[in-house]
C-alpha cells in the first residue's frame, strides 16, 4: 500500500465520477475516519441508514477489490488516534434518537451482534490453533489484564482452573505483577487481554515475559496495539459499541471459544478434574439446593 495516499485523496479523485448516494457514503467516510477504521460495516450501515452494499459498492468505484481494504487505509490514517470515552459519551449524549432510527437496546445488540459475525468471519483458524496448542502445551498459564478487562481475565482464569492446576492471574487483588514474571521461562505462556487505549502494564508485562522466553498470547481489538509485535500469537476481535464504552461480547466468545477448544483436547484428566471440582463443591456445598 502505498502510505502516501490517503483516503481522502482516493475519494477526491473520483468524487464527481460518483453517484447522488455513494457521495453520501463519501461524505460519511471523510467525516468519520476513526468509525470508519474501528466499527463493523454493519454498525455504520446502522448509523447512517445507507445499506452495507453502498459502502461495498463506493469501495469498488474507488479502486479498491472490497470493503476491507477501504477501511484498512482509514486505519492506517488514524493510526493510534483513539476517541476518548468522555468524547464518546458527549458525542452519544448529543445524538437525536428520532434520526438514529432505532432505540439503543436494539443498536447495541446489533453492534454486539456485529461484532461476533466480524470474529467469526475474520478470525484465522490457525491462529487460533495455534494459541490452543501453545496453552495446552504449557507448564503454566499466566494471564493478565487491566481496566475493563480484568473482569473477563478472572471469568476466563476461573473456567482454566476447573479443567487445570496450572493457570493463574498476574498483579490479582494489587499483588506484585513482577513477582509473576519472576517464574517465566520457555516452558510457560503469558496470555494479556487488552483493549485501546492499552494499559501501559499489559503492554510491559508482554515485553517482559518475550525477554523470559515465555510464550505470549495478545487478545485485543485493534491491529496497532504495541503489544502485538512482541507476540507468539495474537488475535484481533472488534469491541465496537454506540455507548461510550467498548462492547466485550466478542472478547467474550473468543475466550469461551478458546477454553471449549482446551477441554476438547485435554481429554480424559480434564474431565476427572472438572468431576472432582463439582464434588467437592457439592461437599462444600457451595450451590444452593432445597
Amino acid at each position: 500500500m502505498d502510505e502516501t495516499i490517503t483516503i481522502q485523496d482516493k475519494i477526491a479523485a473520483e468524487y464527481d465520477g460518483l453517484s447522488a448516494k455513494l457521495q453520501v457514503a463519501a461524505d460519511y467516510v471523510v467525516a468519520n475516519p476513526v468509525d470508519v477504521a474501528t466499527r463493523s460495516l454493519r454498525s455504520i450501515s446502522g448509523s447512517t441508514g445507507l445499506a452495507p452494499a453502498t459502502f461495498s459498492r463506493l469501495a469498488r468505484a474507488l479502486g479498491f477489490d472490497n470493503y476491507e481494504e477501504l477501511r484498512e487505509l482509514s486505519r492506517h490514517a488514524v493510526g493510534r488516534q483513539f476517541v476518548s470515552f468522555s468524547n464518546k459519551a458527549e458525542r452519544l449524549q448529543s445524538e437525536d434518537d428520532t434520526k438514529v432510527g432505532a432505540p439503543f437496546l436494539n443498536r447495541q445488540a446489533q453492534a454486539c451482534i456485529g461484532n461476533i459475525e466480524t470474529l467469526v468471519r475474520s478470525v484465522d483458524a490457525a491462529r487460533l490453533e495455534q494459541v490452543v496448542e501453545l496453552l495446552h502445551r504449557a507448564r503454566n498459564v499466566t494471564l493478565f489484564g487491566a481496566f475493563g478487562v480484568t473482569g473477563i481475565v478472572e471469568y476466563m482464569a476461573y473456567m482454566g482452573n476447573y479443567f487445570a492446576p496450572n493457570w493463574f492471574i498476574a498483579g490479582r487483588m494489587g499483588a506484585s505483577l513482577s513477582s509473576s514474571m519472576t517464574h517465566l521461562s520457555n516452558r510457560d505462556v503469558l496470555v494479556v487481554i487488552t483493549t485501546a487505549p492499552f494499559a501501559r502494564r499489559s503492554i510491559l508485562a508482554v515485553e517482559m515475559a518475550r525477554e523470559r522466553g515465555a510464550g505470549v498470547v495478545v487478545l485485543t481489538d485493534n491491529h496497532a496495539c504495541p503489544a502485538l509485535k512482541h507476540a507468539t500469537v495474537g488475535l484481533i476481535h472488534s469491541t465496537d459499541s454506540p455507548q461510550f464504552f467498548s462492547s466485550y461480547v466478542a472478547t467474550l466468545v473468543l475466550v469461551e471459544t478458546i477454553i471449549g477448544m482446551l477441554v476438547k483436547r485435554a481429554g480424559p484428566a480434564a474431565q476427572q478434574r472438572i468431576q472432582d471440582v463439582e464434588a467437592k463443591n457439592h461437599r462444600l456445598g457451595e450451590f444452593w439446593t432445597e
